[in-house]
């Protein structure tokens, strides 16, 4: 085999980052989880992530992310795991630009991970179906499965069963990012003893008449709201600034603390960003299924010869 042909072979993809659109939070599972129902949108906020990977006798994974141990990170675990499937060993290297915020609800590191399941099997030139990756990313966590499709998309169950919704307008927006970290396992514990069986049939019938109607509503639901912007006031004052300034949808994303805000126009969001000033903003917009998977095709056009989705490389053995 030439040096050419054993690699290393890099890529430099975007991981995106995402809202949801709405959020309801129903009774815990018999597995400990909550039964969700969620409609899940990416967005133009993104991490950075460069990918090596070099054919060898030894698989060994090295990352850049000074925040938590190797062992910890989603990333590294992700490319364990295709490793594994793929039967496969090699060098990888993994250098991450975080530019999403943790603890904020928008599936940063849940992200990154996806994007390891996408691009390592093109460059170990190795075929793993979709439902495959599927099952590895509903391992890593429940948001991963979702940055395997991008776009909108009604997630159920504990947010892993994933029903693809029609693209919508990429509109745009604003999301405020203030420096407060919610602990996902605290809202849950909050919110656990507010919810009844009474309040679950309302939710369920609710959401269903929303996700029905397509498109991006004005009217929606985050359970979280209550638990958390009562722990947190700043984030419900900031939640009405936003909607002072013309924003509909307004919503927190996930469990916090990330808070955004849609627009029809960009003239409208760039006039809001002057109402918000003193604190951390960021415009954004939405990005449908289309553009996506466009940017994971521009990004692997190296190593892809095909549109396919997930992408392929020709040279599979």
């Amino acid at each position: 085999m030439s040096a050419a042909a054993r690699g290393p072979r890099r890529v430099r993809v975007r991981a995106l980052a995402k809202i949801n659109l709405d959020l309801r939070v129903l009774g815990r599972r018999p597995d400990g989880y909550h039964e969700l129902r969620t409609i899940f949108h990416t967005i133009s906020l993104a991490d950075t992530i460069e990918i090596s990977f070099t054919p060898g006798r030894k698989t060994a994974i090295a990352i850049n992310d000074p925040l938590r141990l190797e062992s910890d990170n989603l990333a590294v675990r992700a490319a364990k795991l295709a490793m594994d499937t793929m039967r496969v060993n090699g060098r990888i290297e993994i250098r991450l630009v975080k530019r999403i915020p943790t603890g904020a609800g928008l599936g940063g590191g849940s992200s990154d991970a996806a994007a390891v399941l996408l691009a390592l099997p093109v460059l170990a030139r190795k075929v793993v179906p979709l439902p495959a990756l599927s099952r590895i990313a509903a391992e890593l966590g429940s948001d991963v499965p979702f940055f395997l499709q991008g776009g909108a998309a009604v997630g159920i169950g504990r947010g892993t069963e994933l029903f693809p919704l029609p693209d919508a307008p990429q509109l745009p927006g604003l999301l405020a990012l203030p420096e407060v970290h919610v602990s996902t396992a605290e809202a849950y514990r909050r919110l656990s003893a507010r919810l009844t069986t009474e309040s679950e049939q309302n939710k369920i019938f609710s959401f269903q008449s929303l996700a029905l109607a397509g498109g991006v509503p004005e009217t929606v639901c985050n359970d979280f709201e209550a638990v958390v912007m009562e722990q947190y006031p700043r984030l419900a004052l900031l939640k009405k600034r936003l909607e002072r300034a013309g924003a509909a949808p307004v919503l927190m994303s996930g469990s916090g603390s990330a808070v955004f805000g849609l627009f029809r126009k960009r003239e409208q969001a760039l006039r809001a960003r002057n109402v918000l000033s003193g604190e951390k903003v960021v415009g954004i917009s939405l990005v449908n299924r289309a553009r996506y998977r466009a940017m994971w095709w521009r990004a692997l056009e190296e190593h892809i010869d095909q549109k396919l989705w997930p992408p392929r490389s020709p040279y599979v053995r």
